[in-house]
């Protein structure tokens, strides 16, 4: 998991803040899933590497995971952002995510990160 994440950032496409993301997806059947951020001139159409791993998973067929791993090169190893965790937690908030960076690993449950998310429960209010 840690070599496909940090294989990622490689990939990005980060002309504009030069913060380059990998990041992989385990699921429940052990396929890893990879992505990299892609940056746009219009800001907001960004795509972080997590939302690119999470969309080619489910094209694939997967929608029940097991761990996350980020890479960056920040210290310490940056967390996803909020919206990344919003759309993570569509898929089970009991998920362990792990950041790698180059002074070392911290890790949370999905649930740490997020811990009053907005979920298909609140729809049925």
């Amino acid at each position: 998991m840690i070599q496909a994440a940090g294989a990622a950032p490689q990939r990005a496409d980060a002309p504009y803040s030069h913060f380059r993301v990998g990041y992989a997806i385990e699921a429940e059947d052990g396929r890893v899933f990879a992505g990299a951020n892609v940056e746009n001139a219009s800001y907001g159409l960004t795509n972080c590497a997590e939302r690119v791993a999470v969309g080619t998973a489910v094209a694939a067929g997967a929608r029940r995971f097991r761990r996350i791993v980020v890479v960056t090169d920040a210290a310490p190893p940056s967390a996803p952002c909020g919206a990344c965790r919003q759309v993570l937690a569509e898929f089970g908030t009991d998920l362990i995510v792990e950041a790698v960076g180059p002074q070392g690993s911290r890790r949370w449950s999905l649930v740490e990160l997020l811990p009053v998310g907005f979920g298909p429960g609140d729809l049925a209010r």
